[in-house]
Order: structure tokens, then sequence, then C-alpha cells
């Protein structure tokens, strides 16, 4: 693992892992204190449970990872609608904005997205992999 220094489109960019720690440490039930290495992972084992299947991300519009990995938002989305539906049948006047809609996750996520400034300058929207070569030196089965 190398230094990140949070440099834009670089492969080892940790910004989302350490999005992910900060949420990690402000569980209401994070440990005080770590007693050994089993009660770290069957914390994280937990966590990492709970955060996949279980948690409603504000960010993908209130579906849970595992749903929006897999697609299975789109079922589950038609099954939230349904209650907005009935509330707009039974009284459309309720409504001024008119029939309300289930929000859906973003199509694409960005982490760094590229400024118009960037693509005016010609800055690639690839990944730049500096440590790929050596990594693939390291585990390279000779």
């Amino acid at each position: 693992m190398t230094l990140s220094h949070s440099r834009p489109r670089v492969s080892n960019d940790n910004a989302m892992s350490e999005s992910q720690f900060k949420t990690l440490k402000y569980q209401p039930d994070y440990p005080d204190r770590i007693y050994h290495t089993a009660h770290a992972t069957r914390w994280c084992a937990d966590y990492f449970e709970w955060y996949n299947f279980s948690h409603h991300h504000s960010g993908l519009a209130g579906f849970t990872p595992e749903q929006v990995f897999t697609g299975r938002y789109k079922e589950v989305a038609i099954i939230k609608q349904r209650a907005p539906d009935d509330r707009y049948q039974e009284s459309p006047e309720r409504f001024v904005r008119g029939r309300p809609i289930v929000a859906m996750p973003k199509a694409t996520v960005l982490i760094n997205p590229r400024s118009p400034e960037d693509i005016a300058a010609g800055v690639s929207d690839t990944v730049n992999f500096p440590t790929l070569n050596r990594v693939k030196e390291k585990y390279t089965l000779t």
C-alpha cells in the first residue's frame, strides 16, 4: 500500500476508503477498545454485513449497496412506488407538484469528476496506475 496524498484519478486515491472508515468509526456500537484480532474481525464482519445489506444510504436514494450493485433496486423501487401511488389515487389534490416518484440512485457516481477546465486542458479521464508495474513484478509467478 502506498500513500495517496489525495491525488485525483490515481488507483491508490483513498477518498472512498477514508469515507468508509469514518462511517465505521461513527457507528454507535463501535468498540471503545479492540481486544484482539478475532474481536476486530467479528465486529467488522457484522458491520460490513449490516452496511452492505441493511443500511439504506442517502447517497443511493435510500437503497442498500447490495440492491444497487445487483440491480435489485429496480424491483424494490416498484414496491416502494406503490405507497405514494395509492396515496395519490386517494387524494390527487394533496399533491400540488403532481404524482410523487420514488427517487432512484444516480446512474454514474464519480469520486473525482473532471471539471470543464480539466477537459479543456486535456486532462485524462482514465485511471493512472503508478504502482501497477511494481505490483505485477512482485506477484508474477515464476
